[in-house]
């Protein structure tokens, strides 16, 4: 009974494996071990080079002799001392016939021996018989059928029922996939052939007898004209006398051997040409699925189920097709994860730049390694089921490799962005340093075009060749379409720059031109020579004409500045045309912060000060004055301080001199442009007369001076001028130096005794001529005060000395103290000359002070 064999519920070992396996028992359980014995034998691995050939026929008509002579197996065979069963179950053994010593076979045979049919074991009993028949044309290739030749014409001694049988299931297996029905062939092989009747009579009548149980059978619907020839093919061997012809037979079997190899039909007869092993018959399972689907197939023929082999061939498909999808995905896996990985915490780590290297290289490698050993392993199955999975498992890769892709692609954009910002940037600040001889245009265009070529070397590595999503043009139009809108964005910075150093130059060009005009308030040298109402000087008339003009040359060149450094930067008509209001807006405001700095309190007092001393202390020559009693003083102070007093309604509001209205601010200014966009306005201070919502007019605007501060400037002028007149008054008073002539003479009547006394009198002279060259020489070298000074503090200090020797001689003579009743005490320290003070007075030692 094989026991030599792998049977079913033993721990085979690799020796039994070597003998062959028992597929199913006689208790029609299905060897899960399948598998391994195909591993084993080397076939699993073989794919499609494989064939399944079955025997089966009735019991005790060596069927397992005859696959032991043609093939090399090993199964059991029929004692010929007992007649009794021998196989038991489905057997199957790979092909061991070494074809060096007979004819040449195809790799890879499986033969599988299956129990016999009609015998006395089983009895009535034909449950196993069609259940393994059925088995046998589900899943082989050519179904040997080893009859006797005197059995040819009989109905069960040919095995015409079990026939019967395996004709209406073959129209069960394959009704409903009529597309790919698979034929099948019945080679009947006939034994103990003496030669009485010609091969070719028994060929007839077994294909009559065929054909008739054929039209016997009930068809489905749709196959009632179909012929047995649309399912089967057939083929006829005989072989003489084993026993009685043992050397004729195995000559026979030898040449039965050389039949089983590959062969085709002919295009001419579609007679057989070659071996019996045609495609059409191969059941396309590859080998390493063949258990599986074996399997699969027994489960549903022993449970009774509507037995469909193309559904099984799908099942399998499946089953296999998701195994090696796992099988695959781990590799896959292993190049991918790591990668995952390392976006992620790029991500974590807050560096949405990170680019990953050779990304694209590493995915595409790893998903054509993975796609490549799946089509080599799944692509032996069922087609339809083998292209859904190839397309699942395509859009599980896709899946993982559209994320990292994608991030790949977004980190790649975000650096691409931030690179042409530093680029941009780094080369304007590098052409600043060089002098601002920089094209800014030309760089942009320059860095974008370095940018977008590294961004499109980035995506092109990603992209996949038929692969739709890996067609990333609309990233790179969105990137160029990003760039487009940084440039725009880095244009603007760099005008708003522009208009930022333009400002800058407008200020410093008014704060010398507009304090310069107003300096010459103080140098009109007008003088008392001006008749009174007459017309002033075009230094003070003209002041606010000249500060306009002045004003205007500076915007008209700063303009001019800006429009043509704006063409470098390839700034539209509307971009210059915002730059250019939002400048004469600027300078505006500039011009007005100038002028109020100008007539800040201390600034215009200054200026009227200096405006009012040159009226008053100048001639019309230029020429300062030295007052003199005689001076009108009251009449030149008027004058000036009222032409002075002139010039406050003057700086209290901007006017022009020929109209005396405010110049044309809004027509300076312009419309506002419609390219203006709300950070461009974000900026500005509002303007009296233009910005109508600001409630401020254009006559308030141009008020440089409110009421207020006017009238407090004018009281403080006054006063100044005030003191400036008493100065010169106390000036012209001081400068009486000349004596009156009768003063002299009456000092001569008077004196004329006392004169012809010192003149008689040499001394007196003398002393007077002393005493005359002291004075004389003390007031040239101004030692007067400092003899006065001496002279007082002598005096002070002879004063203090009496006092001081009067209170000794109280406090010493006992007499006078008694008489002026004074108490005895202590008197203070002698006086000396270092101890009085600047003033002759005695200086108070803190430590004669009494304690507190």
């Amino acid at each position: 009974m094989n026991g030599h064999f792998a049977a079913i519920g033993n721990g085979p070992t690799a020796k039994q494996y070597d003998h062959g396996i028992q597929v199913i028992d006689e208790d029609k359980s299905f060897n899960t071990n399948l598998n391994d014995y195909l591993t084993e034998t080397h076939v699993a691995e073989s794919g499609f080079n494989y064939h399944l050939i079955s025997v089966f026929g009735s019991q005790s008509t060596g069927k397992s002799t005859l696959l032991n002579h043609l093939f090399g197996t090993q199964f059991s065979v029929m004692s010929e001392t007992e007649r009794r069963q021998t196989t038991k179950g489905i057997w199957l053994s790979k092909n061991k016939r070494d074809s060096a010593n007979g004819s040449p076979m195809a790799d890879n045979i499986l033969v599988m021996d299956v129990e016999g049919t009609d015998g006395r074991e089983r009895g009535e009993d034909q449950d196993f018989e069609r259940k393994s028949a059925l088995f046998a044309l589900a899943t082989s290739e050519v179904l040997i059928v080893n009859i006797w030749e005197h059995q040819v014409g009989l109905y069960q001694g040919a095995n015409m029922g079990l026939l019967k049988t395996v004709f209406e299931v073959n129209l069960q297996l394959f009704l409903k996939d009529r597309q790919s029905q698979t034929r099948s062939l019945l080679f009947f092989v006939i034994r103990d052939f003496v030669g009485n009747t010609p091969l070719e009579n028994l060929r007839t009548t077994l294909i009559t007898d065929l054909s008739k149980i054929w039209s016997s059978i009930s068809k489905p619907q749709g196959l009632e004209d179909s012929k047995i020839e649309d399912y089967f093919d057939f083929a006829f061997s005989a072989l003489p006398h084993k026993i009685y012809q043992p050397e004729k037979f195995l000559a026979e079997v030898d040449k039965l051997g050389a039949r089983f190899t590959t062969g085709h039909r002919s295009t001419k007869d579609q007679e057989f040409v070659g071996g019996v092993f045609l495609p059409e018959y191969h059941r396309r399972i590859p080998a390493d699925g063949l258990s599986v689907y074996a399997g699969g197939v027994w489960d549903q023929i022993v449970n009774n189920k509507d037995l469909d082999l193309p559904t099984q061939q799908e099942l399998l498909a499946q089953f296999r097709c998701d195994e090696i999808a796992r099988e695959v995905l781990v590799g896959f896996d292993t190049v991918i994860a790591p990668l995952e990985e390392q976006q992620s915490e790029a991500i974590r780590l807050g560096k949405p730049t990170a680019v990953l290297a050779d990304l694209g290289a590493h995915g595409a490698g790893a998903r054509e390694k993975c796609i490549k050993a799946f089509e080599t392993q799944a692509s032996r199955y069922h087609k339809g089921v083998y292209t859904m999975k190839r397309g699942e498992l395509e859009s599980k890769i896709d899946t993982r490799l559209k994320a990292l892709y994608q991030a790949q692609l977004t980190a790649a954009h975000k650096a691409g962005v931030a690179a042409f910002s530093e680029a941009v940037s780094g080369a304007v600040k590098a052409g600043q340093k060089a002098g601002g001889s920089y094209e800014f245009a030309e760089i942009v265009e320059k860095q974008k075009a370095k940018t977008l070529q590294v961004f499109k070397k980035e995506a092109q590595s990603l992209s996949i060749p038929g692969v739709a999503w890996s067609n990333f043009k609309p990233q790179y139009r969105l990137f160029e379409k990003e760039l487009d809108e940084v440039s725009a964005r880095l244009r603007k910075e760099e005008m708003r720059r522009l208009a930022i150093r333009v400002e800058r130059w407008v200020r410093s060009r008014l704060g010398d031109a507009i304090g310069l005009e107003f300096n010459k308030l103080g140098s009109g040298r007008g003088g008392s020579v001006t008749p009174e109402g007459a017309e002033k000087p075009a230094t003070e008339k003209d002041l606010w004409d000249r500060v306009w003009d002045a004003f205007m040359g500076i915007v008209k060149e700063a303009e001019t500045r800006f429009a043509d450094r704006a063409k470098s930067f390839e700034a539209s008509p509307e971009e210059v045309e915002v730059g250019l209001w939002r400048l004469r807006r600027k300078s505006w405001v500039a011009l007005r912060e100038k002028i109020e700095e100008e007539v800040m309190e201390s600034n215009i007092l200054m200026k009227l000060r200096e405006n009012f001393e040159d009226k008053f202390r100048y001639d019309e020559d230029g020429v300062p004055r030295i007052w003199r009693p005689t001076d009108d003083i009251e009449g030149i102070y008027t004058k000036a301080r009222e032409s002075t007093l002139g010039l406050v309604p003057l700086l209290s509001r901007f006017r022009l001199s020929e109209t005396y209205a405010p110049p044309d601010l809004p027509g300076f200014i312009g419309v506002q442009p419609a390219g203006v966009e709300p950070e461009d306005e974000e900026d500005l201070l509002p303007i009296g007369g233009i910005d109508e919502e600001e409630g401020k007019s254009l006559e308030e605007e141009t008020t440089v001076l409110s009421e207020s501060k006017r009238q407090d400037l004018v009281v403080r002028f006054k006063k100044m001028a005030d003191g400036v007149y008493v100065e010169a008054k106390r000036s012209a008073i001081g400068g009486i130096t000349q004596v009156p002539l009768y003063f002299y003479v009456v000092l001569l009547v008077l004196g004329w005794n006392e004169i012809l006394m010192v003149l008689r009198n040499p001394f007196l002279i003398l002393l007077i001529l002393v005493m005359g060259g002291g004075t004389y020489v003390a007031y040239t070298l101004n030692l007067l005060g400092p003899m006065m000074q001496m002279s007082n503090a002598a005096f002070n200090q002879a004063v203090d000395i009496g006092k001081d020797r009067l209170r000794d001689f109280l406090v010493n003579n006992e007499t006078a103290r008694q008489a002026l009743a004074v108490p005895a005490r202590q008197m203070g320290a002698d006086i000396s000359l270092d101890r009085l003070d600047s003033r002759g007075k005695k200086t108070q030692d803190i430590s004669d002070d009494d304690d507190i």
